[in-house]
């Protein structure tokens, strides 16, 4: 099953066995297929498992989780999505921005996507982290050697983490591994371990 493009990936489970994989209309009706039977987790792309209205048939369900369409666009110049709040500041500060080209409103955008680029790589490794501990604490708490494994981990061991998880379920290892699949870059920072595993387990 394909995945509606800009949703993200949702998969599903039943027991141990991952069933479905796509949008969350994909995983809805895999999901309502098996109404009844039990041991039936719908995962979001953040790793959370999460519960969607099963209830009416096929077409119910697609009026609820399809993607709305784009509204048609007005006449005249796209908006620029360019949003006025308030900013509380040191007197130095204004003067600061005050000076820089372009004045103080394009010297903190481009202060802000400077912060943004340079956070980008701790922040898809955390974000990795996370969603992988969130899906294995939900589908598989109970296996073994899991705490070891959440802790490699958080610690960026990967031949650590892999070597947990290998007598795992084959589904559920596998999708650990997908979420997980940015969970060990080389551009981490010394105290990203440490803060994200006292924080998780």
């Amino acid at each position: 099953m394909a995945g509606d493009e800009g949703e993200g990936r949702y998969v599903v489970f039943h027991g141990t066995t991952r069933v479905a994989a796509g949008s969350r209309l994909d995983a809805a009706l895999a999901a309502q297929a098996l109404t009844g039977e039990g041991g039936v987790l719908i995962f979001g792309p953040d790793g959370r498992s999460v519960d969607f209205d099963l209830s009416g048939g096929p077409d119910a369900l697609a009026r609820r989780l399809s993607p709305p369409t784009e509204a048609p666009r007005g006449r005249g110049r796209p908006k620029l999505g360019v949003v006025a709040r308030e900013v509380t500041l040191l007197p130095r500060h204004w003067d600061w921005l005050a000076s820089q080209p372009g004045g103080a409103s394009v010297a903190l955008r481009k202060l802000v996507e400077a912060a943004r680029r340079a956070s980008e790589g701790p922040d898809r490794i955390r974000a990795a982290r996370e969603a992988a501990y969130r899906f294995a604490s939900a589908i598989g708490g109970d296996l073994p050697g899991f705490e070891e494994a959440m802790r490699a981990l958080f610690a960026g061991d990967d031949a650590g983490f892999e070597t947990r998880i290998q007598a795992w379920p084959d589904d559920i290892a596998a999708q650990l591994r997908t979420y997980a699949a940015e969970a060990f870059g080389p551009d981490q920072p010394s105290d990203l371990a440490t803060t994200s595993a006292s924080t998780a387990l």
